[in-house]
């Protein structure tokens, strides 16, 4: 498929003997795990034939095996705008953090989600709040991020 594919979750342990199994760390958005949904795996369509819930989690059948921990995409065409100030995870991962001044803080490498607020993981070992005390500037298109000064010890 020529289009860029977004991960959604992956496959989890099986439930039951059917073929199904838990999603993990799945997208919020319920409708991606819904039956007759399209998912990607390995480069190739998928169609979810089975969904439900288990301990607050999806759990969903394909119509053909997947081997557990494959990643579960869908087009990036086919996910809504995100909101005013908004970003999917996927758009942050990558991109540079840098204090105002100039100080390279290193990359995203993964958004958490905690209770207060969702924290930015960067290769540097840097965890960084998502709040607007913390983010002044993110610029997807140029590739970076600008936080203000006073989140990082700099000994």
């Amino acid at each position: 498929m020529s289009e860029d594919l977004v991960p959604v979750g992956r496959v989890g342990k099986p439930h039951g003997l059917d073929g199904s199994f838990f999603v993990e760390g799945p997208s919020r958005a319920a409708e991606r795990f819904a039956k007759g949904a399209t998912l990607w795996v390995g480069g190739e369509a998928a169609r979810v034939e089975t969904s439900k819930q288990a301990r607050g989690r999806p759990v969903i059948r394909l119509d053909r095996k997947v081997e557990r921990g494959s990643t579960l995409s869908v087009p990036r065409a086919a996910l809504p705008p995100a909101e005013e100030d908004a970003y999917y995870v996927f758009e942050l991962v990558g991109l540079i953090v840098q204090e105002e001044g100039g100080d390279e803080l290193g990359r995203v490498v993964d958004v958490q989600e905690y209770p207060a607020n969702d924290v930015l993981e960067l290769d540097s070992g840097l965890a960084l709040p998502l709040v607007e005390a913390c983010i002044r500037e993110v610029d997807v298109a140029g590739g970076r991020i600008v936080v203000s000064p006073g989140f990082v010890d700099h000994r």
